[in-house]
């Protein structure tokens, strides 16, 4: 059985862990017979205060400290008051970024998703971030989860090549300022039924982050961890 994605893997830039992530494997150990796999198609990046879509815009609070590392925590957080976020910590300690598992392809313990999700067709099983948490039974106790196993851990799988990779922006950041509403840090595979529905965008390529200065001087009010 493949071992977890080391450490060193998310200790590096956040838009090369997001490209890299996809094709990986996202695993969840329900019991000792079970253990939940599905196949990542889609992340976004969110890269330090700067980043205006980021929750490190707030600074360090009790909610955003998971993402000030070590690289390899599971940042996991509730939106909307209804859906769970699952995020992989990247970047060296002290440096707050992370990538967004925004999608996946169920591969084993589909049974167990699709009585979790309340739905049967697989493509709509892990079809979006929220979809995917409630797929894999995840919650605010998996904040600061170790992804380097036992229990929660991302495994490598089968390398996306480049030329079925897309970009675009970010889904639900279209209400910050610009360059962070439309900077296109979402990375997809571009023949995936499993992406989050109606989201195709043309190819564009990142490389790195771009220096932009932070206006916003609100805090988000932090929430205590589990």
């Amino acid at each position: 059985m493949p071992k977890p994605l080391p450490r060193s893997f998310y200790d590096r830039p956040t838009l090369t862990v997001a490209r890299e992530l996809l094709g990986a494997v996202l695993c969840r150990r329900v019991d000792d017979r079970l253990v939940l796999r599905a196949r990542l198609v889609e992340t976004e990046a969110y890269v330090h205060e700067e980043d205006l879509a980021c929750h490190a815009r707030a600074g360090r609070t009790r909610r955003t400290d998971p993402l000030y590392g070590p690289p390899g925590l599971a940042y996991v957080y509730l939106t909307y008051g209804m859906h769970h976020m699952l995020n992989a910590v990247t970047e060296r300690e002290g440096t707050p970024a992370a990538v967004l598992i925004r999608a996946a392809e169920p591969l084993h313990g589909i049974d167990s998703m699709a009585e979790a999700r309340g739905v049967r067709a697989e493509h709509l099983l892990a079809s979006g971030p929220g979809k995917l948490a409630q797929a894999f039974g995840l919650d605010l106790g998996w904040n600061r989860t170790d992804l380097t196993g036992p229990d929660l851990w991302i495994e490598p799988g089968d390398r996306v090549p480049d030329r079925d990779v897309r970009t675009s922006a970010r889904i639900g950041c279209q209400n910050c300022p610009e360059p962070w509403a439309s900077i296109p840090w979402r990375f997809f595979v571009a023949d995936s039924r499993h992406v989050t529905p109606g989201r195709s965008r043309p190819k564009l390529v990142v490389t790195r982050p771009r220096e932009f200065g932070n206006n916003r001087a609100s805090r988000i009010r932090g929430t205590p961890h589990r």
